[in-house]
């Protein structure tokens, strides 16, 4: 059981005040999180119910890694903890943003690199041009 009620109707999910969170068919939605100060986009993850509470409670970042299958606080092996400064959820309340202070020496890809975007894929004309270290 959810400790997320559901919404009662449109105009309650999109214009309510109650967190009513719409998992997708895996259970996840998908949460998208950037730097507090800077607003650099650090990456995108997934948050089932218990990693969306979780970060509720104790402000910090926790997600649902779909590669390992489990729950995972971001930061806990690597010393990158995500303070979220602030959590918004977006019109139809099935993704999440979180603007995060982190840790550390401040990366948050497992790459070692700040931010998990760090390729610029070529457009129009340069389209078949490879990705591009940013």
């Amino acid at each position: 059981m959810s400790v997320f009620p559901a919404p009662a109707d449109k105009r309650t999910l999109e214009e309510g005040t109650v967190l009513s969170p719409r998992f997708d068919a895996s259970g996840l939605v998908t949460c998208v999180t950037t730097d507090a100060v800077s607003g650099e986009l650090l990456m995108v993850a997934h948050m089932n119910a218990e990693a969306l509470r979780r970060s509720i409670e104790t402000g910090e970042a926790w997600y649902w890694s779909r590669s390992r299958q489990e729950l995972w606080h971001k930061g806990a092996t690597s010393g990158q903890i995500q303070t979220i400064v602030e959590m918004r959820i977006d019109c139809d309340q099935d993704a999440v943003w979180l603007k995060v202070e982190v840790a550390g020496d401040g990366g948050c890809c497992h790459t070692g690199r700040r931010s998990c975007f760090y390729r610029r894929q070529p457009l129009r004309a340069e389209g078949s041009a490879p990705l591009v270290f940013a």
